[in-house]
């Protein structure tokens, strides 16, 4: 069994940063893929970062510049540095991983629970 747990998510004022955690646990043979993804209400979820096996990050457009991802220094831990948040940042954040939870499984998709983030002043 796997879990992704999120968390670092909050209420904060236009132009100030939050940082978000995730951390994937549990029986993982081999992780293929982790990212962040969003979904504010009324709206689809969608792609917000994601970070390639050399640890390179790539963006959507709309946080480009703003949003930083990494990858911890614990195994399968990941970070979403965001900074000058904006109104329309307002979302539940989700921790996203694709793995092999053994030699012989394929690549399933994992979800964390989502943490929430408000933009408001």
């Amino acid at each position: 069994q796997v879990q992704l747990v999120e968390s670092g998510g909050g209420l904060v004022q236009p132009g100030g940063s939050l940082r978000l955690s995730c951390a994937a646990s549990g029986s993982i043979f081999s992780m293929y893929f982790m990212g962040w993804y969003r979904q504010a209400p009324g709206n689809q979820r969608e792609l917000v970062a994601t970070i390639t096996s050399s640890g390179a990050g790539v963006y959507a457009d709309s946080v480009k510049g703003r949003f930083i991802i990494s990858k911890g220094n614990t195994r399968y831990t990941m970070y979403l540095q965001m900074n000058s948040l904006k109104f329309e940042d307002t979302a539940v954040y989700y921790c996203k991983a694709v793995l092999r939870s053994s030699p012989v499984s394929p690549n399933n998709d994992y979800w964390g629970l989502g943490t929430q983030v408000t933009v408001s002043s």
